[in-house]
């Protein structure tokens, strides 16, 4: 199995999750058999590991609730919907404004609103 994540989620390292990824529903793959969901509860770090905490999915037969990791290793986090959405409206108004810009530099015309 190689687990990719999804459309609404982005890859991040595990070394890189901090304070800002606590309640957040997160997935990732620990082994070739297996892929986790669930929503992160805490981290701890030692050198060389990155060890994930989830909620509330203790004392299952099949489920742990706690998992260690490289710092390389890929964990998929909810794609940040209002940094993407600042982004997309800064790169289209930067368009219309150069849209604007060139539109009044043709044909010498003066295309200014008067009143």
């Amino acid at each position: 199995m190689d687990y990719t994540g999804s459309q609404s989620e982005k890859v991040v390292p595990a070394g890189e999750l901090g304070r800002s990824h606590i309640g957040q529903t997160i997935s990732f793959q620990p082994n070739d058999f297996t892929v986790v969901f669930g929503k992160l509860a805490g981290i701890a770090r030692t050198e060389a590991m990155v060890y994930l905490s989830l909620q509330g999915v203790g004392n299952g037969t099949h489920l742990k609730d706690e998992y260690d990791l490289p710092f390389t290793h890929d964990v998929y986090v909810p794609v940040d919907v209002i940094s993407n959405a600042e982004s997309t409206i800064k790169d289209l108004f930067g368009k219309v404004q150069e849209n604007l810009r060139g539109a009044g530099h043709k044909g010498g015309e003066d295309r200014t609103d008067r009143l």
